[in-house]
């Protein structure tokens, strides 16, 4: 890890990335792509030493209450947050500012800040969003290797619907010829629907690869799935966007299986909900003893 200092933390869209970098492993994150002008190794985390004077600063000079988000570009919840506890720390500011906030995830540490979730939701709206891949745990392994596995992230999001904390779940990406299965989106779906989820963002059975991400996949591909990215190659050559041939069959049985149990499942919707800020009524209901 290192530190820089940085001029600025919350984007117009009022995201943050506390991070840059991260050590999940996960074979296909585009956050490696090149387009992002990381100039550092992709493993070294680069730490915003100034990120919560930063923070602090913004939120008292914010004219309008708002959605803060953070998990974009990189997972809140690497291994470093258990000691740094930046995320943490950025939530007690939150909260005493007064905003929502939603955050990104593949971790079930965001347990560990579960007595600040539901204090921002009690007074506002505090979403969490669960990134869930592969119903298979052994492939979750492979293809996620050092962040834990979909079982424990499920369990997560149960104590968080045990908790009355909206949840929100991204299926993405499906990796073609790996785990775009019927079995697997159905694994998946039933696990939303038993979490009681709100709404599961997803934007097509497959996955991106441009520069920088796709040499790192295919890298990957060698090492746990010989012989595939020769297929992969075959197939797609170099373009971004890598669909898997299920793709049209896969979205009618997710569409179908959200629609029949409630889930949100229009992406534009659950965006819309992600960042509309909303004041709960703090007053008491009036009694007989106040008149």
């Amino acid at each position: 890890m290192h530190y820089v200092e940085s001029k600025g933390i919350l984007y117009s869209s009022n995201g943050m990335n506390l991070y840059r970098g991260c050590t999940h492993g996960c074979i296909y994150c585009d956050s490696r792509s090149k387009c992002y002008h990381m100039e550092h190794d992709f493993e070294d985390v680069e730490i915003k030493s100034n990120a919560l004077e930063l923070l602090e600063y913004a939120l008292r000079h914010k004219r309008k209450k708002c959605m803060i988000g953070t998990g974009a570009m990189t997972d809140p919840y690497i291994p470093l947050e258990s000691t740094l506890c930046h995320v943490r720390k950025a939530m007690q500011l939150i909260n005493k500012y007064g905003f929502g906030f939603t955050l990104q995830t593949k971790s079930d540490l965001v347990l560990r800040d579960l007595d600040l979730i539901k204090k921002i939701n009690e007074k506002t709206k505090c979403v969490v969003q669960m990134t869930l891949t592969t119903y298979d745990e052994e492939l979750c392994r492979k293809i996620e290797p050092d962040v834990c596995t979909t079982k424990a992230r499920f369990e997560a999001l149960l104590k968080l619907r045990d908790a009355n904390i909206p949840t929100v779940v991204w299926l993405d990406p499906i990796l073609p010829f790996i785990n775009d299965t019927e079995e697997n989106i159905s694994g998946i779906l039933d696990l939303c629907i038993e979490a009681g989820v709100y709404g599961i963002i997803c934007f097509g059975m497959g996955l991106t690869l441009r520069e920088g991400n796709r040499e790192y996949f295919y890298r990957k591909l060698d090492e746990h799935f010989p012989g595939l990215k020769q297929k992969y190659i075959r197939k797609y050559g170099n373009s971004y966007m890598v669909d898997s041939e299920n793709n049209r069959y896969l979205m009618k049985l997710f569409h179908q299986k959200c629609e029949e149990n409630n889930i949100i499942h229009d992406n534009d919707r659950i965006f819309c909900y992600l960042h509309t800020f909303e004041e709960k009524n703090s007053c008491r209901q009036m009694s007989l003893w106040d008149l």
